[in-house]
């Protein structure tokens, strides 16, 4: 192991407070072989893919034009009536 290691301050596994000096997170267990080293700390992540990103756009117009028509629905109801 690194002897220059210093934990991460937040365990990423588990979030608990790691002190300075500390080998492995007393909460999970977690050291930097099985979860501090910079590849695994974005591993356990679900972050969104460009297609993801894109594909959520058309459906957020047809969200608000929803709204837009239940808005104007309500108003045509209790006002004008």
């Amino acid at each position: 192991m690194n002897e220059k290691f210093t934990p991460p301050g937040d365990c990423p596994v588990c979030g608990a407070f790691v002190p300075r000096g500390a080998l492995s997170c007393d909460e999970c267990g977690s050291c930097s072989d099985t979860g501090w080293n910079e590849e695994a700390f974005y591993d356990g992540l679900d972050l969104p893919t460009e297609e993801d990103v894109n594909s959520q756009g058309s459906s957020t117009w047809v969200k608000y034009l929803i709204c837009a028509g239940l808005a104007l629905l309500l108003i045509y109801a209790f006002v004008l009536n």
